[in-house]
Parts: C-alpha cells; structure tokens; sequence
C-alpha cells in the first residue's frame, strides 16, 4: 500500500496544488488557459517525440495491447449509448457525446505522469501509444460526428484536418517515423527537447488542477455517476477481461492496457463539446467528477494489478 501511495500522492499533490492556484487566482484571469495551451503545444509534444524515437517500431505497435485497449473502448462505448439512449434519451449529437465522454480518458495528461512514476520513462510508452489510438480513432470520430451535424459535405475534412492538427497526435507519428529511420537529432536540438519535455509532467498535473477549479459542477447527479461509473469501472474491466483471456499481451502491457482504460475523462471532452454547444455542461461535471474518483479507482486497479514500480 506504501508503494501505491508513494506513486500517486505526488501526481494528485501536484492536481491539487493547480486547483488551490486556480480557486484563489494565484495565476490571475486566464492562467489556466495559458498553461494548458503550453503544455498542449510545446511541453507533451516533445516528451511524446522523445520516448516514441527511442523506441523501436515493433515495440510501439504491440497489436494485442491495442485491440485489448480499443476493445474495451468498444465495450464500454457499446453500454454508453445504449443507458444514454435508455436511461437518459439522449439523441443525436448529444448521445455521441454521451458516448465520447465514457471512453475517453486522460492518457496524456494524467497517463504519462502515472506512468513515469509507477515504471519510469520508458514504461510511459504504452500511455503514448494509448494516446494516439485515443486522438486518432476517438477525437477523430467525434469531431466528425460534430461536424456530420453541421455540414455533411464538410464532416469528413474538416475532421481529418482537427485530428492532422493535434500536437499530441503528430509529435509521437513523428518519433516513431525517426525511429523508423534511424535518424539522430543533432545534440542542440535534442538538448531543447530534454528541457521541454522535462517540464510537460508537472505542468501537465498543475494544468488539471487549474481547470478543475474553473469548470462548474452542473446539475444531472445521476447521469454524471453513470459515466463516471462506465470509464473508471467498465472500461478497464472489460479491458482485463480481453487483455488477459483474449488477446494476451506482455504482462506489463495488460497492466498498462487496463490502467490507462482507467484513466478519468480526458479534459478534451469539455473542450470540443463546449466547442460545438452541446454536451458541454455534463463534459464538464463528469471530467471534475471521474477526476476526483480517480484517487480511489487508481489506487484499487494498482493494488488489484501489483502494478507498481520494482
């Protein structure tokens, strides 16, 4: 249990330390908007490029770690628009958005911080593969949807151009083609990316502290426990299930596989429903809420999995 605390007390210190700055304007006006467009933009991309170009393809597309993480996004999503539809009559766009907010975690943000400090850097490298399946299949269907809804004509474009514009998306496709090549970063540049990307963690972890204390918690009690209940509980449940009776991967990969199905609701959920007005209060909720869950739901995964650092 002091193994487990030592992993997480420090990634939550941090989370509650942003949200402390943010709920007494210790940054001012606009402070969280300005860390989290620096770490969006200039801290993850380069740890993301680093640990993806050191790595070797083959490592990097582990085919049973994926289809046991994406199946357990099929699962749960499966549920996700079934009780959305059922219990709660969503309809349209809001019910593809239902659905976006009960599969998609934070595997950047949150789950390379995990990862770092359960595994150290190289154990991150599943939370990085995790992260672009995420942003390529998840981000990518939903913005579609969205788009679908505005312009059917324009839906399909204006989706491939959201996902070909994210950083967290292009910067990992990017190591993995130096890896893929062999090719060397002169020492000026790497030592720029070693400076950037030390930052990304704890900037990372401060970042969701602020935005959580500027997003309102909005009514809707009942529908906000469902999803919160589908990603920290369904969805890697049914990830352990395919990890460990179907697909089979590297030990250490079925653990990541399930912990990063763990992960709460990634905060890009609120930023592309309040983008396109619908959605956007229950995105809101549900990523504060699964957050805070977080402590508790992670902590039990850990200890279930013996997923700590030797």
């Amino acid at each position: 249990m002091s193994a487990i605390a030592a992993i997480l007390f420090p990634i939550f210190a941090v989370i509650l330390c942003g949200y402390a700055a943010g709920r007494f304007g210790v940054l001012g006006r606009g402070g969280a908007e300005s860390l989290n467009t620096f770490v969006y933009y200039f801290a993850l991309p380069p740890l993301l490029f680093q640990l993806t170009a050191q790595a070797g393809v083959r490592e990097i597309l582990n085919w049973p770690f994926l289809f046991a993480f994406l199946g357990g996004v099929l699962v749960t999503l499966a549920a996700a628009l079934a009780g959305g539809y059922l219990l709660f009559g969503r309809r349209g766009l809001a019910l593809c958005f239902h659905g976006f907010a009960a599969v998609f975690g934070n595997t950047a943000y949150m789950g390379v911080p995990l990862f770092v400090a359960a595994f150290g850097p190289r154990g991150a490298l599943p939370a990085i593969v995790a992260t672009v399946a995420s942003n390529l299949l998840l981000i990518g269907g939903a913005v579609a949807a969205a788009e679908l809804d505005r312009s059917p004509v324009r839906a399909l474009r204006n989706a491939a151009l959201a996902v070909l514009r994210n950083p967290l998306l292009l910067a990992p496709l990017l190591g993995i083609l130096v890896s893929h090549l062999g090719v060397t970063p002169p020492k000026p540049a790497a030592a720029l990316l070693d400076l950037m990307a030390a930052a990304a963690v704890p900037a990372a972890l401060f970042a969701i502290g602020l935005s959580l204390a500027e997003q309102p918690l909005d009514s809707g009690a009942g529908e906000v426990g469902w999803l919160c209940a589908l990603k920290l509980v369904v969805q890697p449940a049914a990830t352990w299930v395919l990890a460990t009776a179907v697909f089979a991967p590297d030990p250490l990969w079925a653990k990541a596989a399930v912990l990063l199905a763990g992960m709460p609701v990634g905060a890009l959920v609120f930023v592309i429903t309040r983008r396109y007005g619908t959605y956007y209060q229950r995105a809101s909720a549900s990523v504060v809420v699964s957050t805070l869950l977080s402590m508790f739901s992670l902590a039990a995964w850990l200890a279930l999995l013996g997923a700590t650092r030797p």
